[in-house]
């Protein structure tokens, strides 16, 4: 949910409170404050990896050298599911848009809305809300194994002599780490910072050089959404597609075997009936209860999530009656994203 929230400070009022009219909004027809609640709408957020391997110069003498019997001569992109997350997305439902008619002598001094016209505060401010991200994994940087190459090495008239005494340099960095760690290195560092610092300097030396046979391989992290309209008894719906060698595809795109996601409620849908209708006038803010659902998603046969969500299509509404407002300053925050009330203040 995008934080750029607008408060309605012109509508502040010092003088004493007075009724609050609140109806169903209709285009056209009185003034006032228009807000919305939300209705949820599913975010399913696929993590996908994206592997680059890059070939070493000397690979073909991996084995030979260094007795790495699976190194690859040829570079290889491929694609890998990291993760697959369901969030419970709130936007706003245009059924349920209402105005706010405010009176010279208002009972909601403030009324907060987000940037999408969500309802978020009455007489008070929202706390400001961090956006969820991911942590994605990015490329590393590669030494230039060139840097640590003796004069031999760099001169050697054939890959087969260069690999020869490349392994020669990678066997005497790690026996000159070992005396440093047995302490029976000729010249010992003095301290354990300046220890820590030679051999993280060998390190880096020895995994320059090897990734001369070894070669390189890059991860990164990329984000995939596809967003999905809730409906009870929802079966084996394709949110979206992976393939190995193209990643994550479009629902539609059946060069990808389907990502399934599953969605039941959890608690019995509400009936609404005349007598229901008629307690719930409009006599003051309009806010949901949402009800829940069990979201399941799988790939493969096997399932990657697995929880329950907020869903406001399988809740309510009710009424926060004006009469809460009367005498005393009420302060009421809601959670933008289902529309429910998270706290209720008063003086």
């Amino acid at each position: 949910m995008k934080k750029n929230v607008f408060a309605l400070s012109l509508l502040a009022c010092t003088a004493p409170i007075a009724a609050q009219d609140i109806s169903p909004y209709l285009p056209g027809e009185d003034e006032g404050i228009v807000y919305f609640l939300p209705k949820t709408m599913l975010e399913v957020n696929v993590i996908a990896t994206r592997v680059t391997y890059h070939p070493g110069e000397l690979c073909q003498y991996a084995n030979q050298y260094l007795r790495m019997n699976n190194v690859s001569p040829e570079p290889e992109t491929y694609w890998e599911i990291k993760q697959i997350e369901v969030r419970s997305a709130g936007v706003p439902d245009s059924t349920k848009a209402y105005l706010v008619k405010l009176k010279d002598k208002s009972s909601m001094s403030n009324v907060e809305l987000t940037e999408e016209g969500l309802i978020e505060a009455i007489n008070t401010s929202a706390p400001e809300k961090m956006p969820m991200e991911y942590v994605l994994e990015k490329p590393q940087k590669h030494e230039n194994p060139r840097r640590y190459m003796t004069e031999d090495i760099l001169l050697a008239g054939s890959s087969a002599k260069m690999a020869d005494l490349t392994a020669k340099e990678i066997y005497n960095i790690r026996e000159s780490k070992n005396l440093i760690l047995r302490g029976q290195a000729d010249a010992m560092p003095k301290d354990g910072a300046s220890l820590q610092l030679v051999i993280d300097n060998l390190d880096t030396q020895e995994k320059a050089l090897t990734q001369l046979f070894t070669g390189t391989t890059d991860r990164e992290d990329k984000v995939f959404t596809a967003h999905i309209v809730p409906q009870d008894g929802l079966t084996d719906k394709v949110a979206l597609r992976f393939s190995r060698s193209l990643g994550v595809l479009p629902a539609e795109d059946l060069a990808g075997e389907p990502i399934y996601i599953n969605l039941k409620s959890t608690v019995p849908l509400p009936t609404v009936t005349e007598d229901n209708k008629k307690k719930k006038k409009l006599e003051g803010a309009i806010y949901n209860i949402p009800g829940k659902g069990k979201v399941t998603v799988s790939y493969q046969g096997k399932t990657c999530f697995e929880a329950e969500l907020p869903i406001t299509q399988f809740g309510t509404t009710e009424v926060l009656v004006n009469d809460l407002f009367k005498k005393v300053n009420t302060r009421v925050i809601f959670n933008p994203e289902t529309g429910s009330i998270l706290k209720i203040d008063k003086d």
